[in-house]
């Protein structure tokens, strides 16, 4: 959930039917923000409060935003 306004672009923001924000997923799983190629957010500096708790690219991170099998 996005709860603090970080400035995260509107285009990664996913809502729900009760108006809740989330990042935005892409229908194959991955964060919209992740560059596939690099495995960097390219919204660091803007990213939300909970992905402020992950190191970039660490192996948290990684496990969070990518897609699952």
């Amino acid at each position: 959930m996005i709860i603090t306004d970080t400035g995260v672009p509107e285009e990664h923001i996913a809502r729900d039917k009760w108006g809740g924000e989330t990042m935005l997923r892409l229908d194959d799983g991955w964060c919209s923000a992740v560059d596939r190629e690099t495995l960097m957010c390219t919204i660091y500096e803007n990213r939300p409060w909970i992905c402020r708790e992950f190191e970039m690219g660490s192996y948290e991170c990684r496990n969070e935003w990518q897609p699952r099998d």
